[in-house]
């Protein structure tokens, strides 16, 4: 009669390493789940604030509305930083003006850079009260492009903008008198800087 040998028996060490392995293959797919999930997300969640207008992100348009809503005025107030690691001055040349929903706004902004060679500079925007993003539309700005400037160079941008005649549909945006506009420079790093800086450096005066 021939002996039977029994399964090996799972010792508590075992069965903790089994538990741990399974565990650490779970964590491993929702790393690589989320980040998958983020670079999709970007697009996704750009165009999700841009429809709605979440976070005071403004609106792009080609062309004015045909209708200017003359009974309601908004006070459009304009608000500019720069960031710390980039030595440029700032600042929209009125503090504020006053629009008609659907009239057509213009503002100009004034930069200059105070660095020793060519720097280049992105803004990114929003617009308070959040709400009024999805209402508030970009018609020209030099905020759709990165700028660079010289050293010592300054130049006017101007932006051009309406309030969407819908605004005064809206009951939730019926004690709103004014919005504000904001902007903030970045330095960039981008190939165009890196031509620019080559141009400037190889200059003959340099």
């Amino acid at each position: 009669m021939s002996d039977t040998v029994s399964p090996k028996q799972k010792t508590p060490q075992d069965m903790l390493a089994q538990k741990n392995r399974r565990v650490m293959t779970r964590v491993l797919f929702a790393v690589f789940f989320m980040v998958g999930l983020s670079f999709a997300s970007v697009p996704l969640y750009d165009l999700f604030c841009r429809v709605t207008g979440f976070g005071g992100t403004t609106q792009v348009s080609d062309s004015l509305p045909d209708t200017i809503i003359q009974d309601r005025t908004f006070v459009i107030r304009f608000n500019t930083d720069v960031a710390p690691d980039l030595q440029w001055d700032f600042a929209a040349l009125d503090n504020n003006i006053e629009v008609n929903p659907g009239q057509k706004g213009l503002i100009a902004y004034n930069v200059r850079n105070n660095m020793g060679a060519p720097v280049a500079g992105a803004a990114v925007f929003n617009v308070s009260p959040p709400r009024a993003g999805r209402y508030f539309h970009k018609v020209q700005c030099f905020c759709f492009e990165e700028q660079i400037l010289q050293p010592g160079v300054d130049m006017n941008m101007p932006v051009m903008f309406y309030v969407d005649p819908e605004i005064v549909n809206d009951r939730q945006m019926d004690s709103v008198t004014s919005i504000t506009l904001s902007y903030t420079f970045f330095k960039t790093d981008t190939e165009a800087l890196d031509e620019a800086l080559e141009d400037f450096y190889n200059q003959d005066n340099i």
